[in-house]
């Protein structure tokens, strides 16, 4: 009995240490300042549910690259001189290069596109290393990008697909759409890094001489940044376009099919509480997205002069005015 009491008192004491200290949390994203405080407002909601409330427990260290996926390596060296306890890290480009700077501060991650494929964990169910979180497998709903434009456009023939060069995943979705498009609809794959480069794929689109008929914009932190301007472009050229996430349809564009990104960082915040109350990183099974939403601008479809058919209205998980 004098043992177990005084095992329950130690334990209480660890506990008590352990809610006392203040947690310094780094966070590194690959897009804009206004994406990512957007993503990381829902990963401080979670952080609150499980009890860290920034200027009592709690410091949150944010670095973002602006899309500049050259800036990502000093950013994360920044990180790392901040004695931090845990990171996480938003976007393929950004947990790679994480993962190349250390091998011991616990990573979680958010936005991670598929992270077997990308080789960030060794597998789903035990990752082994000091990386976990919630993998998006945008990978793996390329496919589903071309069903929604065929409901969307009768007889399509011609779609171009906006991917960044820096981007690790871009040239397997790539190859998923073309593999989905069975020869039956022309892939035309164009490259932007920067925001006049976007600018200069829609002058491009316009030049071509078989119309495009949409454009697949594939996820990446600079063209979720440059949403509303994409936007604003392809209703000047009546062109429908498809993103993996729901925001940028907030911003103009047609529709979007994915899982919803800002409840992925929600659920990063379970992560980072289990590993500080000791959990090791490789032993947490990724989290997988079991919901993935149809979301359509409806004001959009009326702006380029689209009529969508009522079965793929009703397919749709959130039709915005």
């Amino acid at each position: 009995m004098t043992l177990a009491i005084g095992a329950g008192c130690a334990s209480h004491a660890a506990l008590a240490q352990q809610q006392s200290k203040t947690v310094r949390l780094g966070y590194l994203d690959t897009t804009s300042a206004s994406i990512a405080s957007v993503r990381l407002d829902r990963l401080r909601a979670g952080l609150r549910d499980h009890g860290y409330v920034e200027g009592r427990n709690i410091v949150i260290e944010p670095r973002w690259a602006e899309s500049e996926y050259a800036r990502l390596p000093d950013l994360a060296a920044e990180l790392l001189e901040q004695k931090l306890d845990v990171i996480v890290a938003a976007g393929p480009a950004a947990i790679r290069v994480m993962l190349q700077a250390t091998t011991t501060l616990p990573i979680v991650f958010a936005a991670s596109g598929d992270p077997l494929m990308f080789g960030f964990v060794k597998s789903l169910s035990r990752p082994g290393g000091n990386v976990t979180g919630v993998s998006s497998v945008g990978a793996d709903l390329s496919y589903k990008y071309l069903e929604f434009l065929r409901d969307a456009i009768p007889r399509l023939s011609t779609v171009a697909v906006m991917m960044n060069p820096g981007h690790p995943g871009h040239p397997v979705y790539l190859r998923n759409i073309q593999v989905a498009a069975r020869g039956a609809v022309r892939i035309l794959p164009l490259q932007a890094a920067s925001a006049q480069q976007i600018e200069a794929v829609f002058a491009l689109i316009k030049q071509e001489q078989g119309p495009v008929q949409a454009l697949i914009v594939l996820g990446d932190g600079l063209f979720f940044s440059q949403a509303r301007r994409i936007a604003e472009l392809a209703v000047q050229q009546k062109l429908p376009t498809l993103f993996s996430t729901r925001e940028p349809v907030q911003a103009g564009a047609l529709m979007s099919y994915g899982p919803n990104l800002g409840e992925q960082f929600y659920r990063a915040a379970s992560y980072v509480d289990r590993i500080l109350k000791g959990a090791y990183p490789g032993d947490l099974p990724v989290e997988q997205p079991t919901t993935f939403e149809l979301v359509i601008n409806l004001k959009t479809a009326k702006a380029i002069g689209l009529t969508l058919r009522q079965e793929l209205l009703l397919r749709a998980d959130v039709l915005m005015e």
